[in-house]
């Protein structure tokens, strides 16, 4: 359980937890000491004030500690109250047994069974760092206090938390492999979500929008050509109409299920030709490609029109992360007998860290005019040819995105 999420639910199992892991000490604390010291000593001596170190002090401290912790769970400061249970407890049990040993020769004899408790309940708060507070906090109070009475005895307690703790850290790692398993289903479920929003745009609006804009782009090219004086604005209007076009595009690519089929191709003759695609706007933007081809690369089994689609989309985005100009560089090579890389390395603004897992949601984009579809498509068309895709980026050093396709491939392919 994180502790910096705000989730309502997350609050909420920790306010529980909290409750129950309160009622449990305070119970089981007094009635430990009620019997130990009170009730059990009745068989030899009368009944009475039998607790000697802190006496019966100790008692108004852990309930001082109750009643701080009562505020700060009013407050919704829930994490806290965890802390300051072991922190405060440990303190009083030191000074307690301080007293109670320091310059006697009587032999260890204490504790409190709701240690064990600390112990066990520590997985509950699903909370590393709290787990190691509880375990070395506890295991090094009786080593302290061992080295310090020179009571070797004090070592016993500390060696079956040791081992009360090793228990305990297989039940947290096995809560926190179970949670990490449901945020895995849940993204996973939302992210098929998106894609179903994605596909029911797509089978809406796709064909409808699609028809008009071949028609609206016939018209401008018509009007374009009998107004051939002062018709600067026509190129303007054709280019956005191709822009939506291509919006429409990836939409009914992710939204119509669709039959590949696979064909052999020259993967240096795809790159070539997107570079050549590009090539006018890289140089409007003072971009320049640096490419390593390997010799007899092998052919691959793919549609080479989406293969096509894939670079130009890559190539683009690079181009378009340096607005003030620089280098892109292309590499192709044989990773392994049975897969072949393509990089494209750009030295643009980058993309922070915590963003990269996130490109490929749909609408997600870091660009101001963006639709956050591109790469989206992009990686689908990859996945839809047994590839992979994997992005590493950082702010001010750049992009580089590696694209692994294998060398064989079935002849068939359905989505």
């Amino acid at each position: 359980m994180k502790e910096s999420s705000n989730s309502p639910k997350l609050i909420f199992e920790e306010k529980k937890a909290i409750k129950l892991f309160l009622w449990l000490f305070n119970v089981i604390f007094f009635s430990f000491d009620i019997f130990y010291y009170y009730i059990l000593p009745s068989h030899r001596k009368p009944i009475g004030i039998q607790r000697d170190g802190l006496g019966i002090w100790v008692y108004p401290l852990i309930i001082a500690m109750l009643l701080v912790s009562i505020y700060f769970i009013k407050k919704e400061n829930l994490y806290f109250v965890k802390y300051f249970y072991i922190i405060s407890y440990l303190c009083i049990d030191i000074v307690d047994n301080l007293i109670r040993y320091l310059g006697t020769t009587k032999p260890f004899a204490s504790g409190n069974i709701v240690e064990i408790i600390f112990i066990i309940f520590s997985p509950i708060f699903v909370n590393k760092k709290y787990f190691w507070i509880v375990s070395l906090g506890l295991i090094g109070k009786d080593i302290f206090l061992g080295l310090i009475l020179k009571d070797y005895f004090a070592f016993f307690p500390a060696m079956v938390y040791l081992v009360l703790s090793l228990l305990a850290y297989i039940l947290l790692v096995r809560f926190n492999s179970y949670i990490n398993s449901l945020k895995s289903v849940y993204e996973e479920l939302r992210q098929k979500e998106k894609l179903a929003i994605v596909g029911q745009m797509a089978a809406a609006i796709g064909h409808e929008i699609k028809n008009p804009l071949s028609s609206l782009k016939g018209f401008t090219q018509l009007q374009q050509e009998r107004n051939p004086v002062g018709n600067e604005f026509y190129p303007i209007m054709i280019q956005e109409i191709d822009r939506i076009n291509s919006i429409v595009n990836d939409l009914m690519y992710l939204g119509k299920p669709r039959k590949i089929k696979f064909e052999k191709a020259s993967i240096k003759e795809i790159v070539a030709y997107t570079i050549s695609i590009t090539q006018q706007q890289a140089e409007m933007q003072g971009v320049s490609f640096q490419t390593i081809i390997a010799e007899s690369l092998p052919p691959v089994q793919c549609e080479e029109k989406q293969l096509k689609q894939v670079f130009i989309n890559l190539i683009k985005n690079a181009i378009e992360a340096m607005p003030d100009g620089g280098r892109i560089f292309i590499k192709v090579d044989v990773l392994t007998e049975k897969t072949l890389s393509i990089s494209i390395e750009d030295e643009g603004y980058g993309i922070a860290e915590e963003n990269i897992d996130i490109l490929l949601e749909p609408f997600y984009t870091t660009k101001k005019d963006g639709t956050g579809l591109g790469l989206m498509v992009t990686n689908q068309i990859i996945n839809d040819h047994k590839g992979e895709m994997k992005i590493e980026s950082g702010i001010g050093i750049g992009t580089k995105v590696h694209v692994m396709l294998p060398i064989t491939q079935k002849n068939t392919n359905n989505r």
